[in-house]
């Protein structure tokens, strides 16, 4: 599970909207990219299944985390 839920910087993270594109969930309307944290590790999960393909983006580390839970939700 990705990090970012639970992170204050969540809603103008520039890691956190890459994730996003890569999920392809962004809402351009409520998002603005103001924060750039530093020293993230993301990772990518590659799971086959016959001929689908799914693959998972988490950040996993982020050195500029700074704990705010269910930060997601408002």
């Amino acid at each position: 599970m990705c990090i970012c839920i639970n992170c204050r910087h969540l809603k103008k993270c520039k890691t956190y909207k890459f994730i996003q594109e890569q999920h392809e969930s962004t809402n351009e309307e409520n998002y603005t990219t103001l924060f750039y944290p530093s020293d993230n590790i993301i990772s990518i999960s590659i799971n086959r299944y016959k001929i689908n393909t799914l693959i998972d983006w988490d950040l996993k580390e982020c050195s500029s985390f700074t704990e705010k839970p269910n930060s997601w939700t408002t």
